[in-house]
């Protein structure tokens, strides 16, 4: 009898053990009762009949990477491109990932494929190369409408490397090397048409200061013979004045100043040797000094 008591109780320890899963934190865990689905266990201190019940399978709550190997597509131009990528997924309900599809990973990674050609599909070489970010986003957007009902949330999609034949990239090198220099020859010859017409600016303006200045200095020297006149002017009519109360002529003081400035010039000459004094003026003179 006592024996039977302590397989008894042995027997109820060993069911307890059974009954009670423990669940680690990143896991759930998937629980059938006669190959039916029963419940699913969340992370922590979890009971389960032990006899009818058995777990079935462990699920990975945590955000997995699947990485998509590299295949060939072809462009709306009929160019060939070997691309790759890296689908991140996370499953958010265990029972749909578990039974509402057969392989998720494998399930994930053709249907990114899939997607990947026929977004390339519709567009040009240019384009794929140049709109990563686009397909980026088309991509999250259609498998994560499709992984819906398995419970799966895409949460971003990466294409890691587009490449194009070599023959495409030697093209494109040459391409982008014309370009290059065109765009050197552009910019050499707007330098050169700004750098002529800023001279061109200068020397126009250079003549409108000169011409300014110009037109000041003949103002000024205009200023400067009108005053002179005037001053001769004033000059003549103060020596008039004077020659009225001596019966004097002025036109001929004004003959005889006039005169002894030319002799006066022409003895300063550096190639006169002597002067030639009229007669008349000797005479004049004679007649001064007897007086």
């Amino acid at each position: 009898m006592l024996y039977f008591a302590i397989a008894i109780g042995f027997f109820v320890l060993f069911m307890i053990m059974k009954g009670v899963r423990i669940v680690p934190q990143a896991e759930n865990w998937i629980v059938e009762r006669f190959g039916k689905y029963a419940s699913t266990l969340n992370p922590g201190l979890n009971l389960i009949n032990p006899i009818f019940s058995r777990v079935s399978t462990k699920i990975d709550i945590r955000e997995s990477v699947l990485d998509l190997p590299k295949q060939g597509t072809i462009t709306s131009d009929n160019a060939s491109l070997e691309v790759d990528g890296i689908v991140y997924f996370k499953i958010m309900d265990p029972y749909k990932a578990y039974y509402g599809i057969q392989n998720l990973h494998y399930a994930i990674q053709n249907l990114a494929q899939t997607n990947i050609r026929s977004i390339l599909g519709r567009m040009t070489l240019d384009e794929s190369l140049s709109s990563r970010e686009k397909i980026n986003a088309d991509l999250l957007i259609t498998l994560d409408e499709a992984t819906d009902a398995w419970g799966t949330k895409i949460t971003r999609v990466e294409i890691k490397d587009i490449q194009p034949p070599e023959d495409i990239v030697n093209a494109m090198t040459l391409q982008m090397k014309a370009e290059r220099e065109k765009r050197a020859r552009i910019l050499e010859a707007e330098a050169k048409k700004e750098a002529a017409e800023r001279e061109a600016e200068g020397v126009k303006r250079a003549q409108i200061l000169a011409a300014e200045a110009r037109k000041e200095s003949a103002e000024r020297d205009a200023e400067a013979r009108e005053r002179l006149a005037l001053a001769e002017a004033n000059a003549i009519k103060l020596v008039a004045d004077s020659l009225k109360s001596s019966n004097g002529d002025p036109l001929v003081y004004l003959l005889g100043q006039e005169y002894v400035k030319g002799l006066v010039k022409l003895g300063d000459s550096a190639n006169s040797k002597f002067v030639m004094l009229p007669p008349d003026l000797l005479e004049s003179v004679k007649n001064i000094f007897k007086k």
